[in-house]
């Protein structure tokens, strides 16, 4: 019996590759043909996955996984095959985000929003990496419905973190931590603006890093430049890393003092979980996913006044009692989440399906 998933870009570390290559891992051990296909993929992963051109068309027995993010031409070729369909639904930011920045950006959102509606009629299982985005399947009309969270290797943050990375934003500044993309629902501009009032009226010895691509969105990115020009923050105040590697980054999370998210839109808020693996702070705006990722951990905010961020901030990062109380919390919620029990979930639903 074959259970495939279908993946429109395979990238390695990115979160659906690896939730994607750990199931196709499990199914083989357990006795399953499987195959992660996709339309494109980094160089050096050949060996893990086959390029959709590739694909046979599976029989009515067979299992087909959709993970989407993306539209993508597979949507199309997903609802005609004749097996058993499961999506993993891993959200689609809203096409209003965009509108001021690209226009072409907004429409492959809103393209990608008319693809999940399309396909609720055609799947068997819907999954969704949290309980927001399986609630909002369940308004767009899917049948079956369950939560299966991002599948997260605990084991990959054990390696060492890079020591330059380290020693440079080791200092007496307060290190104010952000990692996503560079795209408008994340908020990027009220970090600026937080971190301008900390300056000004608490601390001049604080520093915003942002870990992410520069490149996703140039007109938000550039509109974030000049944001921190029009505010005088220095270089040194306000560092956009660019793209790291995982070393760099784990030696981010482990010189930060806090993380901050003012993200409007998630899906899951895979570094809320990183940021608690490595004993960092969370600090997140309550949208979307995030409290469901926290599950009571961290602190939620409910308004973005930058005064109250701010001192909030400035709180966290120097009453180590407060820091203590929020890292135990944290640390709780990570027991929770290493006991999901992903791969006994999924070969649940394999089951009821065969």
């Amino acid at each position: 019996m074959r259970v495939d998933q279908l993946v429109p870009a395979f990238h390695q570390g990115d979160a659906i590759g690896d939730t994607a290559f750990h199931i196709k891992q499990f199914l083989r051990r357990r006795g399953f043909q499987s195959e992660i296909y996709c339309l494109d993929r980094d160089e050096g992963l050949e060996k893990h996955s086959t390029l959709f051109s590739e694909f046979s068309p599976p029989a009515s027995t067979d299992i087909t996984i959709l993970h989407f993010a993306l539209p993508s031409p597979l949507t199309a070729k997903f609802i005609t095959f004749s097996s058993k369909k499961i999506l993993i639904y891993h959200n689609i930011t809203p096409a209003h985000f965009f509108l001021p920045y690209s226009q072409e950006m907004a429409h492959i959102a809103q393209v990608g929003r008319e693809e999940v509606k399309l396909m609720a009629p055609h799947v068997d299982v819907a999954l969704a990496d949290s309980e927001f985005n399986r609630l909002e399947l369940e308004e767009i009309g899917y049948r079956r419905t369950e939560v299966f969270p991002l599948f997260i290797d605990f084991a990959k943050y054990q390696r060492p973190a890079d020591p330059f990375f380290q020693r440079l934003f080791r200092d007496q500044r307060v290190n104010i931590l952000f990692v996503g993309r560079i795209v408008p629902n994340k908020g990027i501009d009220d970090l600026i603006r937080t971190t301008f009032y900390y300056k000004k009226y608490i601390s001049p010895l604080v520093r915003l890093i942002i870990v992410g691509k520069t490149t996703s969105l140039p007109a938000y990115y550039q509109s974030l430049i000049k944001l921190v020009d029009d505010f005088y923050l220095r270089p040194e105040e306000v560092v956009f890393t660019g793209h790291i590697t995982d070393e760099q980054m784990y030696a981010l999370y482990q010189t930060a003092d806090v993380f901050l998210s003012m993200s409007e839109h998630e899906g899951f808020g895979l570094p809320l979980v990183e940021s608690m693996i490595f004993d960092l702070p969370v600090i997140a705006y309550e949208a979307t996913a995030v409290p469901y990722t926290l599950g009571g951990a961290g602190i939620l905010l409910r308004t973005k006044r930058v005064d109250y961020v701010a001192e909030l901030v400035h709180l966290v990062a120097t009453q180590e009692n407060l820091r203590q109380k929020i890292i135990n919390h944290q640390r709780q919620r990570l027991k929770d989440l290493r006991a999901e029990g992903l791969e006994e979930k999924l070969l649940r639903v394999i089951k009821d399906l065969t």
